[in-house]
């Protein structure tokens, strides 16, 4: 089979999607040595992001820009089938929620949530309606929908009546460089380079209300109160995100500007020790279509304790103490017994690190390769 696969968004963002699309990308490459790949970027890709990994792929790079790419060709439609700068293929996996003009390949879409309709509240006021035309036409034309769980599985099959007979569950992986950092010299050059001192509690995740992170410092105002605990609150994501300004607004309210740092983009091979060094992981998020930052600090030997919101029970099962994300109390009570429950904490760190062991990009490729396969001869999806 020849294959393309929408690479765009490894090299327009970096964090997210992008992770998610690197990574099966290159554990498909590595485990397909008979099929043939085209890899897709747009005009404006500064960089071929993780070509060492590439090599057996080829590169086609569109005649157009990402706003064009975006908003005429996979929104409207509008212009000449993929093929017509690819070549012919069989089929075509787009992993970001939206198909480009096809005129013989069979699509493949990922769709990792349903946010925007979920919560419009959080989302640009054009994003809501622009999801459910231009989304659900990339689903109608699809030959295979592919979700990260099965809750949003759950969710095209009530909210958007999408058939179940056409939907694949395929989970993400945890990265193998995530595992637990002890070398003294590498925790100390992680703490000078972010200037962290002291114990922290950790978040990883964009900053936008829907992560949930002003209930998180409420919580840890009221953890405050406790002389005992000492920590500061150390938030990794990118900063200034729609609708984020009243975080920051909500930190001065709560005169926490000193216990509190945003840090910002921090590059994925400083996360594993930073995540290490924290002593609790919290991941209050509203809505997650899976939620790979709890899995990666599991798999770092981090406790976490996180919301019980669409899909954490699914992906986190009993590794992680699992509380109501609108309940500032049992948020702030959770972190506290994993700060003083050693028991507790050794207990959550065992079962985190046999959990994240479950999710490995190998084991997501093979499902993909299997999807590939069966859409190529016209197989139904596994119900």
């Amino acid at each position: 089979m020849r294959i393309g696969i929408d690479y765009t968004v490894t090299v327009t963002e970096r964090a997210g999607l992008a992770r998610h699309t690197r990574e099966f990308v290159a554990a498909l490459l590595e485990l397909d040595l008979v099929n043939d790949y085209v890899l897709t970027l747009t005009s404006d890709a500064k960089q071929e992001a993780g070509v060492d990994l590439l090599r057996r792929a080829t590169i086609c790079r569109l005649p157009f820009g990402k706003w064009i790419t975006k908003t005429g060709w996979q929104e409207l439609r509008v212009g000449p089938p993929l093929e017509t700068f690819t070549g012919d293929l069989d089929l075509y996996h787009s992993p970001n929620y939206l198909l480009p003009p096809l005129r013989h390949a069979k699509g493949i879409v990922t769709i990792h949530d349903l946010a925007n309709l979920v919560y419009p509240q959080y989302t640009d006021p054009g994003m809501a309606g622009w999801f459910d035309e231009a989304v659900r036409s990339s689903i109608e034309r699809a030959a295979r929908v592919i979700t990260i769980s099965e809750s949003t599985r759950g969710e095209l099959i009530d909210r958007l009546g999408i058939s179940a007979d056409n939907i694949e569950v395929i989970y993400n992986g945890v990265s193998e460089r995530f595992a637990p950092v002890d070398e003294p010299s590498v925790l100390a050059t992680v703490r000078r380079r972010y200037g962290v001192e002291g114990p922290f509690i950790l978040s990883v995740g964009s900053i936008d209300p829907r992560k949930n992170l002003q209930r998180l410092l409420e919580a840890y105002s009221i953890l405050q109160q406790d002389r005992t605990i000492t920590h500061k609150l150390l938030l990794i994501g990118e900063r200034r995100r729609w609708l984020s300004e009243d975080l920051f607004q909500r930190v001065e309210a709560l005169d926490a500007s000193r216990s509190v740092a945003f840090l910002g983009y921090v590059p994925e091979e400083d996360l594993p020790a930073l995540i290490s060094l924290a002593d609790v992981f919290a991941f209050p998020s509203l809505y997650e279509g899976f939620g790979i930052p709890p899995l990666e600090a599991m798999a770092c030997g981090t406790p976490v304790v996180a919301s019980n919101a669409p899909a954490m029970p699914e992906v986190l099962g009993d590794a992680a103490l699992l509380v109501d994300p609108l309940d500032v109390a049992a948020l702030a009570d959770a972190l506290r017994r994993v700060l003083v429950d050693r028991e507790l904490r050794a207990e959550l760190v065992e079962r985190g690190l046999e959990r994240s062991r479950r999710f490995t990009w190998a084991n997501a490729a093979k499902k993909y390769l299997e999807v590939y396969e069966k859409v190529s001869l016209g197989r139904a999806a596994v119900p």
